[in-house]
């Protein structure tokens, strides 16, 4: 019995799904969450001083170990949080190989509430969420980023040679993921205002917030140009801030290509710190962390080193094989 011969294009395109499927076979052996035994972040805690704006901005550095030049991520923190939060990000991104950066805000940090008396915390915590603090943050990430050049040349520096600034993420969470998403790509009054620095190749926004001020979201995120990963949790909800669908507004406004959504069942705000936020009273799920150490990690893995299997996890069922079955996980 004779065989039909195929066109030569039918067995082109067969050769090639054929390959494809052999190499998204081959991608078991990528695990983000793996961390060699000898890979021990240091950390080092820096200032930078912007003297156009007289201001101090207090960084702890994630170093990993080794001697070459690092992709680099920034995280921005949450209203009255400091350099000193969601350590967990920090210490498992460094040991997979990245400088993590995160900076501390004067203004909206632990300043606001420290020395205030309790009954006033949360009037003086309302207050430093406005937008005074929200321009001196957008100002802050350029700003830091303009001094870990200078560092990264300067011979003798505990970062010089250290950086790789041609690969940067920028991340955050609430009023950290506001500040992230307005300087990688979110634009405001209808387009005419951009804080967008060109050195961010990717962020993550953990517990992103939709436009304020009532603007249409489509045009607010229709100049997002970079890959964006956005984290919340079904119970994502803080005394000062975004709501829950205000959360949730912000995937189905952005373009098409590099876009990805995770909603944790049950998790509230604090979910992307290290402990629980005053007033929560729900029981912290631990494979919480466990999924977000893993899906950033492919994330930057994919957009900050262009790594193949890495983007095969994520794109296909490696961000499933993390979570549990009412998480919900989307991409564009």
């Amino acid at each position: 019995m004779t065989h039909p011969r195929l066109p030569l294009p039918c067995i082109l395109i067969s050769a090639a799904l054929l390959l494809a499927g052999r190499a998204m076979a081959a991608d078991p052996t990528y695990d983000p969450l793996a961390i060699a035994a000898k890979e021990k972040p240091t950390t080092i805690d820096l200032t930078v001083h912007d003297a156009g704006r007289k201001r101090d901005i207090p960084l702890r550095v994630y170093l990993p170990t080794g001697k070459e030049p690092a992709p680099v991520l920034l995280f921005s923190h949450g209203l009255g949080g400091s350099r000193e939060g969601s350590t967990f990000l920090g210490n498992h991104w460094a040991a997979r190989g990245y400088v993590a950066v995160f900076l501390q805000h004067p203004g909206s940090d632990t300043s606001v509430w420290k020395d205030t008396p309790a009954s006033q915390r949360m009037s003086a915590m309302k207050q430093a969420a406005g937008l005074d603090n929200f321009m001196l943050r957008v100002k802050d990430i350029p700003a830091v980023l303009d001094q870990l050049e200078r560092w990264n040349k300067a011979e003798g520096h505990a970062l010089a040679g250290r950086l790789d600034l041609k690969h940067v993420g920028m991340s955050g969470h609430s009023f950290g993921a506001v500040t992230t998403q307005a300087v990688s790509g979110q634009s405001a009054a209808g387009n005419r205002i951009s804080f967008t620095d060109a050195r961010i190749k990717a962020a993550i926004a953990f517990s992103p917030s939709g436009p304020s001020h009532g603007q249409n979201p489509t045009n607010a995120f229709s100049t997002v140009k970079i890959p964006w990963l956005l984290m919340t949790g079904t119970k994502d909800v803080s005394r000062i801030g975004a709501d829950l669908p205000s959360r949730l507004s912000v995937f189905p406004a952005l373009p098409p290509g590099g876009k990805y959504e995770l909603v944790l069942d049950g998790a509230q705000h604090s979910v992307f710190t290290d402990r629980a936020l005053p007033g929560e009273t729900e029981k912290r799920n631990p494979n919480h962390h466990r999924s977000i150490l893993a899906i950033s990690t492919a994330f930057w893995d994919t957009y900050l080193r262009d790594n193949p299997a890495a983007k095969t996890w994520l794109t296909n069922g490696g961000p499933r094989s993390v979570l549990e079955k009412n998480d919900r996980w989307q991409k564009k």
